[in-house]
């Protein structure tokens, strides 16, 4: 059954018309009145609905019931990332969706080639956000990560603390932890934000100010991954953890 985020209030029995975005999807797939959908607000569970009329633009439905299903992972986890060049940032965003990544918070580190300010970083935001709209659509994910702002990583790590009581930062360098270990150590109901760098990883004076910031320098193995193959598979750890 073809799913739709739609985020606006809904309750069983009322009739709306879908927001625009989820609109244009109907009428996309070429759906007619009386066929039978999923919506999703991201406040829980998800929703079945029938078309009652498709205009040129506009779409409505009738909220028919709700089934209070979730998929999510047991433990939150975020992950901040030194943005990678080129559209591997899409493609991040996509797959840290589909696992269940509870928000993304983009940086500019040291060694990020991707800069972004004003209208760019907005439209930016925008369209990371619509990127994990389409991921959580498509995977059956009921609670849509928050893509959060483009931020500079030295205004982040103050306020790291208020996102997870556990923060580790993917390291290259001396005295870093298996990050299973880690993870093995904390709570399951322990959020966990994970820093990671971009190509390049994070300069030799970013890592030590994650460190100073209370980050726990953590590595994934032997090997040196790609940037969003490192962020990837630390969130796989986590999750599956959780």
């Amino acid at each position: 059954m073809p799913r739709f985020y739609c985020p606006v209030p809904l309750t069983l029995g009322t009739e709306l018309e879908l927001p625009p975005a989820a609109a244009r999807h109907v009428q996309v797939l070429r759906l007619q009145p009386g066929g039978v959908i999923t919506l999703f607000n991201g406040e829980g569970g998800e929703y079945s609905a029938t078309i009652l009329r498709m205009g040129r633009s506009d779409v409505a439905v009738r909220v028919d019931h709700h089934a209070p299903v979730e998929r999510e992972a047991g433990r939150r986890v975020h992950l901040a990332m030194g943005m990678p060049a080129n559209d591997r940032m899409d493609w991040l965003v996509e797959k840290a969706a589909e696992l269940g990544v509870t928000s993304v918070q983009p940086l500019h580190t040291a060694h990020s080639v991707l800069r972004l300010a004003g209208e760019r970083a907005t439209k930016k935001q925008a369209h990371w956000q619509s990127v994990a709209v389409a991921a959580c659509e498509q995977c059956g994910g009921n609670r849509v990560p928050a893509v959060m702002p483009v931020r500079d990583l030295a205004a982040c790590l103050p306020a790291s603390a208020d996102v997870a009581a556990l923060r580790c930062v993917l390291s290259l360098a001396p005295g870093t932890r298996p990050l299973t270990e880690v993870l093995g150590d904390a709570p399951v109901d322990a959020g966990v934000l994970f820093l990671s760098g971009p190509e390049g990883g994070l300069s030799a004076s970013e890592d030590a100010q994650a460190r100073a910031a209370g980050f726990v320098p953590v590595t994934l193995g032997p090997r040196v991954l790609r940037a969003e193959t490192a962020a990837l598979a630390a969130l796989v750890l986590a999750l599956s953890a959780g």
